[in-house]
């Protein structure tokens, strides 16, 4: 049975008046002495009864990301570049809406990316976090990295999503989710419930609010130039968009309503960054659009 706490204090007391939820100054990796003091609570205790206690796959890690990822047997591994794609991988994740982490090792070099709904939404390596780190993962991978994909519970997914290069000074609050993390071990919350425990820890007590909705991650300019660029609606192109054409119906067929939103936006200067971001769209499925939207003479790039 899951156990609820009231005020979402590990330590099981009630939680002080009026918690702020608004995290207080963060402390970022790497491991070390962190900014302004700790707040003065105490760390986690061991779970109780019905709390599962998960076990680290990755010990002692470096990122925070790798160091709270739980146990899970692989879905997919030995994966290589030779013979697997890593964007049509990405994309089949996608298409299953799959929740679960990949890693990524050449060496002694590694790479991580938490995926939520297929969708890549953190990521971490030895020197990056976020956009660079999955670029990094691409990077390793396409070099013969071998990538194996672990698959989680949504909730535990969406639990880990929040963490980043940074723990916050945070006061919990009884609807918080995320990972809360001390010396003597981390706790994950769910709004307020606490669903699991895992002995991995930081050096101080911080925490990492789960975003409501995570959101994608968008690869950086080096490796999606394509991404950031700015198109300009050809003649073409807005016939595509007039309901009285007749390009109007053959491209509708091809690209549906999702194709005709996106061409759209691209005519009010957005990026396909942009728009992915607000739309909550996987990139690579942009790409596969924008290069037939150039191909067919319905963009051109700036």
């Amino acid at each position: 049975m899951k156990q609820k706490r009231r005020a979402a204090r590990p330590d099981g007391r009630p939680a002080d008046p009026a918690p702020d939820p608004t995290p207080e100054a963060p402390m970022t990796e790497p491991t070390g002495t962190p900014p302004g003091p700790a707040p003065e609570r105490p760390g986690p205790h061991p779970a109780a009864p019905g709390v599962p206690e998960l076990r680290p796959m990755f010990p002692g890690a470096a990122p925070f990301l790798a160091r709270f990822l739980p146990e899970a047997p692989p879905a997919h591994t030995g994966l290589q570049h030779a013979f697997c794609d890593l964007h049509a991988f990405l994309k089949y994740l996608h298409e299953q809406a799959w929740f679960g982490y990949l890693h990524a090792t050449l060496g002694e070099q590694s790479a991580f990316a938490l995926l939520f709904e297929g969708r890549a939404v953190t990521a971490a390596a030895a020197t990056a976090t976020g956009e660079q780190a999955l670029g990094e993962l691409l990077s390793l991978y396409e070099q013969g990295a071998s990538l194996s994909a672990h698959p989680l519970p949504a909730t535990l997914a969406h639990v880990l999503s929040g963490v980043g290069s940074r723990a916050w000074k945070f006061n919990l609050t009884e609807d918080f989710t995320g990972l809360h993390a001390s010396p003597t071990g981390a706790v994950c919350y769910l709004r307020g419930e606490i669903i699991a425990t895992l002995p991995a820890s930081l050096p101080y007590e911080g925490a990492f609010p789960a975003p409501l909705r995570p959101q994608t991650l968008i690869l950086p300019r080096s490796l999606a130039g394509w991404a950031h660029h700015q198109y300009t609606m050809t003649l073409r192109g807005r016939d595509a968009l007039n309901a009285i054409t007749g390009l109007h119906q053959t491209f509708r067929a091809q690209h549906g309503p999702a194709g005709l939103a996106f061409l759209r936006a691209l005519g009010e200067n957005l990026s396909p960054a942009e728009y992915a971001l607000r739309s909550d769209v996987a990139l690579h499925d942009l790409e596969v659009m924008v290069q037939d939207f150039v191909k067919n003479g319905h963009i051109r790039e700036a």
